[in-house]
């Protein structure tokens, strides 16, 4: 019987301090809610691990950010080797909604990646069991302009959830873990091709080397 093949994969989630990040980590990791809220000091991180097939399994490194200003100057240490990043709003906070764009953008200047265009990103707007004359009037709308205008009009998957009642919590970790892994084999796949052209510039030097009659 062959051995499953597991991989690491480091997720962060990034929103306005409040939007419900600790919850959501702690529902999908732990199946656990608190109604006492407990701001995050700096940023901490809890794993899980998720088969993808019969063959593979990948373990989930959820980093779950402070969304005060004051830790943003953290970021850099702790986005360094992300393979998907998750941008959580509170659907009662259109500030949160709209706060999605800095996100993002501090995101990619921080870690500085070569293909900004292509980094996979997953859009949460938590909250939803709360009642509906308290959400963004206009949700979806507003948030189809966020999504299609300010975050650059790219396709992001897009997930409304409870961490109270786990709804669509799994479903939208299932997409984050698949889409992880693609951007972890990318890397990899880069990685090979500069090794393989640096090994033949390497070898190429060598043979001019060893044919001049120096």
């Amino acid at each position: 019987m062959s051995s499953r093949k597991k991989t690491l994969l480091k997720v962060i989630i990034l929103g306005d301090s409040g939007v419900g990040k600790t919850s959501l980590m702690q529902q999908f990791v732990n199946n656990k809610f608190s109604q006492q809220y407990k701001a995050t000091i700096g940023a901490d991180f809890l794993t899980k691990e998720i088969p993808i097939d019969n063959n593979k399994s990948v373990t989930l490194q959820i980093w779950d950010t402070a969304g005060q200003e004051r830790f943003q100057s953290l970021g850099v240490a702790f986005y360094r080797g992300a393979d998907c990043c998750v941008l959580c709003f509170d659907v009662t906070n259109e500030k949160s909604l709209n706060n999605l764009t800095s996100w993002k953008d501090e995101f990619l200047v921080q870690l500085n990646v070569s293909n900004p265009q292509d980094f996979p990103f997953i859009i949460i707007g938590n909250k939803i069991d709360v009642d509906d004359s308290k959400k963004i009037p206009s949700l979806q709308k507003k948030l189809h302009n966020i999504t299609h205008n300010q975050l650059g009009g790219l396709n992001y998957p897009v997930f409304e959830t409870s961490a109270k009642d786990s709804v669509n919590v799994e479903a939208a970790f299932e997409v984050v873990a698949k889409m992880a892994l693609q951007q972890e084999e990318l890397n990899a796949a880069n990685a090979d091709l500069n090794d393989n052209y640096n090994d033949a510039i390497n070898i190429h030097l060598e043979s001019e080397s060893s044919t001049c009659g120096c």
